[in-house]
């Protein structure tokens, strides 16, 4: 059987901005020649970043997209690279690019993958399958392929596929049948907790189904309120696992693959399945590995700890794509505040990181103290801001009582955040949980301001466990515990009047947050949640808390998505909506 050597280019891209993205490629095919590599693939629309969402519509990216393909293949040959076959990800169109296009308009955009060798693109492969479903809108933008390319390296014939290819199937079958050795298969599929797990179950049910390898490389990296986990790897005919790469990290992944010979014979044009096959010759001798490499097995990650990691690479490249040289936002001594320092401080560095503490009338001295702990233990710029002068001289303007004064304070917070942004241009973090952003139990202007929301999509008895598994972390490499002890084990509080507890207007957390998963997450109706144990009282207080708070939610900032259904483009309903259902 021959070997092959791939190499897997995980690499975190920046939408748009091309020339960065041919630098990162152009360096993957350096290292991957030098590795003795036979063939590159780099991830789904590596070259333009993923999401473009509608800059997929403008005919000048999509042109823009076309030319830096050609001339990428021309630089990866002036680099002395040209004799190694590079998958490259990145955006085109039939025919020539009008100033209106678009699949309704009968001019396809194509979500595509091109082989390049020697500064030519060889051929062109257009994704079959389109998610249209949760985060995802590709059926807005592109338009089906309906070939399934093959080349033939070193005497192997590689089958070539992007993401939802895997899930769909038909490529799939159309490979098996064209007897392809090695299927690979290129994505930009984002994290969201037990995703991985489901990647491997499936790439092993259609390599089985292909007869063949199948090489599974994923982009890494943070886009808007999308994190991308990478976790590439490579899963054998009868279900094996071959290799495995990093999880929230860049690599080059390289395997040495023994795979099935290709056949006798022209596939040119089968034609057996929905998909016509088209194979190209570019080595029939078979490719020569002169010393094994031992394939890579990257270590597995804990629940918490892949969490961690995602909220951490979504914050952290949300700053830096941004243009954000710091973060500010408000430390209260209460936990998400806590929990958002130290994510900050593990994303961005702690001298890029300032926190304030805003004490009113209300604020207790624990919290004053554990905030200014905290920022002690974490080494973050802290300074002390009392807002109370500030609410005075708004209530002695205009008469206002109960919750409106509760309101005021958290709304001159927000506004004392962004006069420092403003000042130095810091992004300011909304240190909200979902939790909150659920229920309304956020401020709209007030504690909800903020540029990002890092934890937005983290329901607070999740806070609490990241919160103790972070202590934990600390203390397993001798390092002092980020977060005081008193900010965990204290009961949750707004401090906004005297005495107050989130306990008194909310049920506990366990109880809320096992509503707001079936309701939020599941799509449960109120009846499905009282079947499974539910108070009748509870769910109906909760539901509707959750529909009321619609409004606010549309104008919250973005937040690094970890759940199956985030709030954001995957959870769209009308703010105007009379619908109660059971």
């Amino acid at each position: 059987m021959p070997t092959l050597r791939i190499a897997l280019a995980q690499d975190n891209p920046v939408v748009g901005d091309l020339d960065r993205n041919a630098e990162l490629i152009r360096s993957a095919a350096t290292a991957a020649t030098a590795a003795g590599a036979h063939l590159l693939a780099t991830g789904e629309q590596s070259l333009t970043g993923y999401p473009v969402e509608d800059l997929a519509l403008r005919h000048s990216f999509v042109e823009a997209s076309r030319e830096r393909l050609a001339r990428l293949a021309e630089e990866i040959a002036a680099d002395g690279n040209g004799a190694l076959p590079v998958a490259v990800g990145y955006l085109d169109a039939d025919g020539s690019v009008p100033a209106n296009i678009g699949a309704v308009g009968g001019r396809g955009i194509r979500n595509a993958l091109a082989l390049i060798q020697d500064g030519k693109v060889l051929f062109r492969y257009y994704k079959r399958h389109f998610p249209n479903y949760g985060v995802f809108d590709e059926e807005r933008y592109f338009v089906p392929g309906h070939e399934l390319h093959l080349a033939r390296i070193g005497g192997v014939d590689v089958a070539f596929t992007i993401c939802e290819d895997v899930w769909g199937g038909v490529p799939i079958t159309a490979a098996a049948q064209a007897r392809a050795g090695l299927v690979v298969n290129v994505n930009a599929s984002p994290y969201e907790q037990g995703k991985q797990e489901r990647r491997r179950a499936l790439v092993e049910q259609r390599a089985a189904e292909a007869g063949a390898p199948i090489a599974y490389l994923n982009i890494v990296g943070g886009q808007d309120e999308l994190v991308f986990d990478g976790g590439s790897f490579i899963t054998a005919a009868d279900g094996k696992l071959l290799a495995s790469g990093r999880r929230f990290g860049s690599e080059l992944l390289v395997a040495d693959l023994e795979l099935a010979a290709a056949g006798e014979g022209d596939l040119a044009n089968h034609s057996a399945t929905e998909m016509s096959t088209v194979l190209h010759v570019l080595s029939e001798e078979p490719a020569a590995v002169e010393t094994r490499i031992e394939p890579p097995f990257a270590p597995e990650l804990d629940r918490l700890e892949e969490i961690w990691e995602a909220l951490r690479l979504g914050l952290g490249d949300y700053v830096r794509k941004n243009g954000f040289k710091s973060v500010v936002f408000g430390l209260s001594g209460g936990i998400d505040s806590a929990l958002t320092a130290v994510l900050a401080r593990d994303a961005i560095g702690a001298d890029k990181v300032h926190v304030v503490a805003m004490p009113s009338q209300y604020s207790s001295q624990h919290s004053v103290d554990d905030a200014a702990d905290l920022a002690e233990r974490c080494g973050l710029h802290y300074s002390v801001e009392p807002i109370q002068p500030m609410v005075d001289a708004y209530v002695s303007q205009i008469a206002l009582s109960g919750l409106a004064v509760e309101n005021l304070q958290a709304r001159v917070r927000g506004t004392l955040l962004m006069a420092l942004s403003n000042q130095h241009g810091h992004l300011v973090l909304a240190p909200g949980n979902k939790s909150e952003y659920a229920v309304g139990y956020s401020t709209i202007y007030g504690d909800a301001v903020g540029g990002f929301a890092p934890i937005k999509d983290v329901y607070k008895t999740l806070v609490y466990e990241l919160a103790t598994w972070r202590n934990e972390k600390a203390r397993s490499l001798g390092e002092t515990e980020p977060i005081p002890e008193n900010t965990i084990l204290k009961p949750p509080s707004a401090e906004l009047r005297p005495d107050q507890k989130d306990s008194d207007s909310l049920p506990d957390y366990e109880v809320l947050d096992g509503v707001l998963a079936g309701y939020v997450d599941g799509d449960a109706g109120r009846e499905d949640l009282i079947e499974q144990g539910y108070p009748a009282d509870v769910v109906e207080r909760i539901a509707g808390l959750v529909d009321r708070a619609e409004y606010k939610r549309r104008q919250s900032a973005p937040g690094t998505k970890i759940t199956v259904k985030s709030f954001g483009r995957d959870r769209r309903l009308p703010i105007t909506n009379r619908f109660r259902g059971k």
